[in-house]
């Protein structure tokens, strides 16, 4: 099974991408979607602005990918990364994990955003309410701790 991969500056359709996923697949008992937003932080962010190493970044997350399918079992799973600016309210990303039983798609889903969060090459810039650039987002420790409970 090929896990569908795609690094894209327009929005996304969960439900359409569930829809493709699951089409005509009656082995699927289970699917799990996470759904990541850009938050406005308290009512101080704008915006967020998403840069990726292009090639790169399309070539971890199906790294990753691959990984959760072969690791869980996995019979289908969607990862799809925006780039650019995206406002607060708007879709990020996008991992759906589809499996013969539940336990699977609830852990694919989450090891590909534990792994995206840390090891795929993207890079965030806050943009202010008001009209401020930020600095860019540094990684998170915890990002980390979650990560390392798969191994």
């Amino acid at each position: 099974m090929q896990p569908r991969v795609r690094v894209q500056a327009e929005d996304f359709d969960a439900a359409e991408e569930t829809r493709r996923l699951t089409e005509g697949d009656r082995s699927i008992g289970a699917v799990v979607a996470f759904t990541g937003l850009c938050r406005d932080d308290g009512g101080t962010l704008a915006a967020l602005e998403l840069e990726h190493y292009p090639g790169m970044a399309e070539a971890e997350i199906t790294r990753i990918a691959k990984l959760a399918v072969e690791r869980f079992g996995l019979l289908g799973l969607t990862a799809i990364h925006r780039h650019g600016k995206i406002a607060a309210g708007e879709n990020i990303v996008l991992v759906i994990a589809a499996s013969s039983h539940r336990q699977a798609a609830f852990d694919g889903a989450n090891f590909v955003m534990d792994y995206l969060k840390t090891s795929a090459p993207f890079w965030k810039k806050e943009h202010g309410k008001d009209g401020s650039a930020g600095d860019w987002v540094a990684a998170k420790t915890t990002d980390d701790t979650a990560k390392d409970k798969w191994r």
